[in-house]
């Protein structure tokens, strides 16, 4: 099915536009609401056309910040986010934010400003190929050739990046061509909204065969499940099979955690705890599950375990997620049909989920007993989980703390801990804080990243500040790329190179307009916490943290053994 916004490709009006005033209009089309991005030479007329059209252009520190803000917005809406920059280093900054979108599969648009189509062909001043830049990273990328061809490849670049694999696309627009005027009155394109179409029954009937004859099924949730809104759908189909369900990282809070059939989220070692719910496990329901989440051979090491694959789209080939049966369409139909399809419910009974919660609940609580400072990881999770309300949204860096987030951290709702999973990149959370602050102004929201991270993207404090988003940023302080430090030590038994000094990160954050806060004793993080978020402020709280915990998790862990 489809719905039209606009009638007709040409406009009432009686006279031709310049690019710039008709490509915001087909924003506006689009119903962007906000563009996130530097303003350079070669792109001012788009700049100001955005002034009075009812689009908010929020002005950045750095294009990267841009891309993240896009990329967020993206994530939380299901519309396309918008990210803007100049030409050459413009745009080359724009490519980290939408590389982590495509891999992240979420929807982008990012625009860039190129030189002009005359000098385009040859060696110029700031002018390289960034369509081919932008290529591998995006499912389309394109530079546009002719002013009369916009309404046409705007409506293909939100059609590319909303369609049913998400992503970023790229539209390159040459300054002679910004500034032209197109040759007849044009209007934006009609948008097509494609409505999710209803599973196969031959392939419903297929994967019900596969799970009927099942005897240890369990279900695997990835971000496809958030995105298609299938929590309710998924939460019937747990309940109606008797079947434990486990998430990605990326798809923490599409099952509740403190439901009794949660085995909570895979992703860190072979044998984290909620692993152990997969070790028996003969058929494996994948719901909204993509590869670049994590790595299949974790929880089919012998790639045995026969697959039943439900997305809306295809799954990727990889010898330890052998497909049974794919079925492809919406996520919530396809789920409510294969559990009517169905006969039998699972003897699944309660004490591995529960063991597995048990054991989470116990280093949460170690940590809310551990009064040390610095701080162990345990002790932070647990006072941001008690700081945060069900709703509220966390975005964990990349780093040591994403990794105590994501397997520690109960989540009850989706979207509620944001993490970058695809690409793994640091920086995103304190840019992303500010567009998920934008897309869900009624939530509080916590930047929580490393202080190797913060530093990569901290300038965006004064883009908050100036922009009236209220937030919390806590930052880790160990002065050391930790993940890094961990890595080395389990594998060479000895770190370089990873380590660093700061500045005042107080005083940092207050010479941008912020409110600074130092933890200086571990009882002290939970009463500043809840007082950052309450306020109507952007607040950075530093907070020393002690990451010896982290060999101490990998020896107990190695140590486990399953099934439970």
């Amino acid at each position: 099915m489809e719905t039209q916004r606009t009638p007709d490709r040409r406009s009432d009006s009686p006279v031709t536009e310049d690019v710039a005033h008709l490509m915001v209009r087909c924003l506006q089309a689009e119903g962007v609401e906000y563009v996130f991005g530097i303003p350079g030479e070669e792109n001012i007329r788009f700049v100001d056309a955005l002034s009075g059209s009812g689009i908010r252009y929020v002005l950045v520190r750095h294009e990267q910040g841009a891309s993240f803000m896009a990329e967020m917005y993206g994530r939380l809406t299901g519309r396309a986010g918008v990210c803007s920059a100049t030409l050459g280093p413009g745009a080359i900054n724009l490519l980290l934010g939408t590389a982590d979108a495509t891999t992240n599969s979420t929807p982008l648009v990012a625009l860039a400003a190129q030189g002009s189509l005359s000098r385009v062909h040859k060696e110029s001043h700031q002018v390289i190929d960034l369509v081919s830049m932008f290529g591998p990273v995006t499912q389309r990328a394109a530079r546009v050739q002719s002013p009369d061809a916009v309404p046409e490849m705007v409506r293909k670049a939100f059609k590319t990046a909303q369609s049913e694999r998400p992503g970023a696309v790229f539209l390159a627009v040459p300054e002679d061509i910004e500034g032209a005027h197109t040759t007849v009155p044009l209007a934006p394109l009609q948008v097509d909204t494609v409505r999710a179409d209803a599973p196969s029954p031959a392939q419903i009937a297929r994967a019900a065969q596969v799970l009927a004859a099942a005897r240890r099924p369990v279900v695997l949730a990835g971000h496809g499940a958030a995105r298609a809104k299938a929590s309710a759908a998924l939460l019937r189909f747990a309940e109606r099979l008797n079947v434990p369900v486990a998430t990605t990282f990326h798809g923490k809070g599409v099952f509740p955690d403190d439901h009794p059939n949660a085995l909570g989220a895979v992703g860190f070692m072979r044998h984290d705890y909620s692993n152990f719910g997969f070790d028996a496990a003969d058929v494996l329901v994948c719901v909204g599950y993509e590869v670049q989440e994590f790595d299949p051979v974790k929880i089919n090491p012998d790639g045995d375990k026969r697959i039943v694959h439900l997305h809306r789209f295809p799954a990727e080939v990889d010898a330890h997620y052998p497909v049974k049966v794919g079925v492809e369409g919406d996520l919530s139909q396809a789920l409510d049909a294969l559990a009517a399809a169905v006969p039998n419910r699972f003897g699944y009974e309660a004490g591995t989920g529960e063991r597995i919660r048990t054991l989470l609940a116990e280093e949460l609580e170690y940590g809310r007993g551990n009064h040390a400072c610095p701080l162990v990881p345990q002790r932070v999770v647990a006072d941001v989980r008690t700081a945060l309300d069900r709703s509220d949204i966390v975005l964990a860096d990349t780093g040591a703390g994403k990794m105590w987030m994501a397997r520690l951290y109960p989540a009850y709702e989706p979207d509620t801990c944001l993490v970058s999973n695809g690409l793994s990149t640091m920086g995103f959370a304190l840019p992303g804080a500010i567009a998920a602050k934008l897309a869900r102004p009624q939530r509080r929201v916590l930047a929580m990243m490393g202080d190797g991270s913060f530093l990569m993207n901290s300038q965006e404090l004064e883009t908050a500040v100036r922009e009236h988003v209220p937030l919390v940023v806590l930052v880790l302080v160990d002065e050391e790329y930790g993940l890094i430090t961990w890595k080395m030590e389990l594998v060479l038994g000895r770190h370089s190179h990873t380590r660093f000094t700061n500045p005042d990160l107080v005083a940092y954050a207050e010479s941008f307009g912020a409110r600074g806060h130092r933890i200086k004793a571990a009882d002290e993080l939970l009463p500043t916490l809840r007082r950052a978020l309450d306020e109507d402020a952007v607040s950075v709280i530093a907070c020393p943290v002690d990451y010896s915990e982290n060999l101490r998790l990998t020896a107990r862990l190695g140590a486990l053994h399953g099934p439970f």
